[in-house]
């Protein structure tokens, strides 16, 4: 009989909560993020 080798997730409670640190540095990027659309071009830059 063949092996099952993944987890029902219901029996597995997966503790999926972000670090505050980890909140804090993605808010922080996306603010700093400026995307302009130049020529069918997408120029990305950070405003620091």
């Amino acid at each position: 009989m063949a092996k099952l080798y993944s987890k029902n997730p219901k029996q597995e409670q997966l503790n999926m909560n972000p670090k505050n640190e980890t909140v804090d540095f993605l808010l922080r990027y996306s603010k700093a993020l400026s995307v302009l659309q130049f020529n069918n071009m997408k120029m990305e830059t950070l405003l620091n």
